[in-house]
């Protein structure tokens, strides 16, 4: 007999999957929104980005996304953190899965105060699968497949695809935006060695050796 537990998820996800696909198809209404042409490219034709641009230098709009459990996570969260986020089409292609891997990667090589996020419109089902079968575990992966909050501040849907273009931001911990890459192509890569320069220069220089001296002055001074 299945567990009511068991029952109680199986039921949230189904009605999760039903509220998104009446979302998408009713609620989501394309020709309310800011419309680009001419900055990204799917092969060789171009397609129409959806929502407000943002720019180097502005305030960086607060957005709503999801977690893998389902939790609002808003860009408020973060304060005092450099935040990149890089922005992928699906985790289940090529691209973007070695785009994601690659900051993965990267994240433990960072200092305490620079937070990497990925954002797509996967599913959270989706994206649970995905990092437990890649062992994606150092930076946070949220979707925008809820309310497309994220996407529309920051102008980055894709009309009529449903899915967000290839991006790279960096925002600094006073919220500004530092640093943009629409990728011309959503099929090419980001450039990752320009955008992981940039997060180190733009982040606060953490002392830890200094950090780390006052913890050991610290045990020390324990009463004996």
């Amino acid at each position: 007999m299945m567990k009511l537990s068991t029952l109680n998820k199986l039921l949230f996800a189904l009605f999760f999957i039903n509220f998104t696909l009446t979302f998408n198809a009713q609620a989501f209404n394309q020709d309310n929104l800011t419309q680009t042409q001419n900055l990204v490219k799917a092969n060789e034709k171009y397609v129409t980005l959806l929502g407000t641009q943002v720019a180097v230098g502005e305030q960086a709009p607060n957005f709503k996304v999801v977690d893998k459990n389902f939790m609002p996570i808003q860009l408020s969260d973060f304060k005092e953190q450099t935040i990149l986020i890089s922005v992928v089409p699906s985790l289940d292609t090529g691209v973007c899965s070695i785009q994601t891997k690659r900051f993965n990667d990267e994240a433990a090589k960072l200092p305490s105060n620079i937070t990497l996020l990925t954002i797509s419109n996967d599913l959270p089902f989706a994206q649970k699968r995905f990092c437990k079968v890649e062992g994606v575990d150092k930076i946070k992966i949220l979707s925008d497949s809820v309310w497309r909050n994220f996407g529309e501040n920051y102008g980055l849907i894709i009309k009529d695809m449903g899915l967000l273009t290839r991006a790279i931001f960096i925002i600094d911990n006073q919220g500004k935006v530092k640093y943009k890459e629409l990728v011309a192509n959503i099929s090419q890569h980001p450039n990752y060695e320009s955008a992981l320069k940039a997060v180190k220069d733009i982040a606060p220089v953490i002392d830890i050796e200094n950090e780390e001296g006052e913890n050991n002055k610290s045990d020390d001074d324990t009463p004996k």
